[in-house]
């Protein structure tokens, strides 16, 4: 019986409140909903049309059936309540024991039966008691666990702080570390690239590291030839100063091995001989060198390299856009199609709209959308779990958050927004950028040329978002830029 009225339930259940029907109406297309959940939905479109097929409809197409609306009323009075929490299941009695082999609580009759037969039981409150007992033993213990687990984070903080780099070899050297981590990052948000791709990316920056090598090598070449030259002619010096002191200090000793009236008659061309050399400036004055600090030039290698790389914070998810949407190969631009694409049905496609490639779940995240002379675009963000076969709620509540552009008026959701439609300057915002802090729960869309916030939304995300696109004009794309290439 229960397994019957079950099977009816479904067939009883508007597909809008998911609850048994209230004033039931049916459309030409044969679906059934609540009058009032109706109207509610139809509120929120420009066209009325059916919640679950998208047809078309008339404002008075529903019907109404007094015969389908009595079995409804008839199912709700004979539809089971729920069995209370305080109250046995099975007999129906007050749970007042408590069995320690089966650690649950049981009625007077189930300790009576054969089921509970030797086990040993305890009034509820005492066992409640002993139990709540165990438990604080178990977490005093888990509670010195966690302080020798936050002792040991600590000591690893402070090894990882003691560890730091002393001196490093060369510049090049860094760099090439730097560079290393750099590509693994652009590896890991753009995994969706080709190998072909990616050899290209590397050749780039490998032809940018080799240059800069020799740029510096050149540069330190150039620096120290001066002081080359200069210690070549003082060597050139001092060799010829030993030379002749040499040949000096050669003559006097043989001048000293001639018998005694030779060497005195000699004696003051001798002595002539040992008074003529100078002594030489064995400490040379060499003009001392000079550089910017290794990490000035590591610093400024890194800053250039990163110029190289220029890809925008999000990218288009293709697998995620609705058959009439289609986006371009770099999943930089999407755009409206008239006529629907076989597209596959996989778990992450929308039924309207596509989402980016990337999620966030914290942090401050921008991106700019070129919306120029686009006449119905909607952008924003959406939680990870909502359902994606079926068409958003615009609001929060619906894990939606949304800035519009449709019928020539600007929506926040469903709502239009005063401020834009009623300013004087005729010329629409060209790019819309949106402004993610993920941390303080707020979104904004600001026209970034005249730095003004077109609409905000605060509250907080309760999941992780990505970042959300549609468009209904078939004549102009959205194009994503990344953020700090449009100021």
């Amino acid at each position: 019986m229960a397994d019957a009225l079950s099977f009816l339930e479904e067939d009883l259940t508007c597909l809008i409140c998911c609850d048994i029907f209230t004033d039931p109406v049916t459309l030409k297309c044969s679906h059934s909903l609540c009058e009032e959940c109706l109207q509610r939905f139809w509120r929120t479109q420009d066209v009325p049309q059916c919640p679950v097929c998208r047809k078309k409809c008339s404002q008075d197409e529903p019907t109404k059936s007094l015969a389908f609306r009595a079995l409804c009323e008839s199912f709700k009075k004979r539809k089971p309540t729920a069995v209370s929490g305080d109250v046995c299941p099975e007999h129906k009695e007050a749970l007042k024991l408590f069995c320690f082999e089966d650690q649950q609580p049981i009625c007077v009759v189930c300790y009576t039966s054969k089921k509970h037969e030797n086990h040993k039981c305890s009034p509820l409150e005492e066992a409640a008691g002993s139990l709540k007992e165990e438990l604080k033993t178990q977490m005093d213990r888990l509670q010195a666990t966690l302080a020798d687990l936050k002792k040991a984070r600590e000591n690893c903080v402070k090894q990882a702080e003691l560890i730091k780099v002393l001196y490093l070899v060369s510049v090049v050297r860094l760099v090439k570390i730097m560079l290393t981590k750099r590509v693994l990052k652009l590896f890991q948000e753009h995994i969706s690239k080709t190998e072909n791709q990616i050899k290209e990316e590397f050749e780039k920056l490998h032809q940018f590291l080799r240059e800069e090598e020799e740029k510096h090598i050149r540069s330190f070449q150039k620096e120290m030839r001066p002081q080359d030259e200069k210690l070549e002619a003082k060597l050139e010096e001092l060799s010829k100063q030993i030379s002749d002191l040499s040949e000096c200090m050669a003559a006097v000793w043989q001048d000293m091995e001639v018998e005694n009236i030779s060497f005195t008659q000699n004696y003051n061309d001798t002595l002539k001989r040992l008074q003529h050399p100078s002594v030489p400036n064995t400490s040379p004055e060499l003009q001392e060198y000079q550089h910017y600090p290794t990490q000035t030039v590591i610093f400024t290698t890194w800053a250039r390299m990163q110029n190289l790389v220029q890809q925008p914070p999000v990218t288009l998810d293709p697998d995620t856009a609705s058959s009439k949407l289609q986006v371009s190969e770099d999943c930089t631009t999407v755009e409206y199609v008239e006529t629907k694409m076989h597209v596959s049905n996989n778990p992450k496609r929308l039924s309207v709209g596509v989402l980016a490639s990337q999620g966030f779940s914290s942090g401050v995240h921008c991106w700019d959308v070129e919306v120029e002379e686009n006449y119905h675009w909607t952008l924003g963000v959406v939680g990870e779990t909502v359902n994606r076969k079926k068409l958003y709620k615009m609001d929060p509540k619906s894990r939606f958050w949304c800035f519009r552009y449709v019928d020539l008026t600007y929506k926040k959701g469903n709502k239009p927004v005063k401020s834009i439609d009623d300013d004087d300057d005729d010329e629409r915002p060209n790019v819309i950028r949106l402004q993610l802090d993920f941390d303080k729960g707020e979104l904004k869309f600001i026209e970034p040329f005249r730095n003004r916030v077109l609409c905000t939304y605060t509250g907080g995300f309760p999941e992780k978002v990505f970042p959300y696109f549609c468009t209904g004009d078939f004549l102009k794309p959205l194009n994503l830029f990344p953020a700090n290439k449009q100021n």
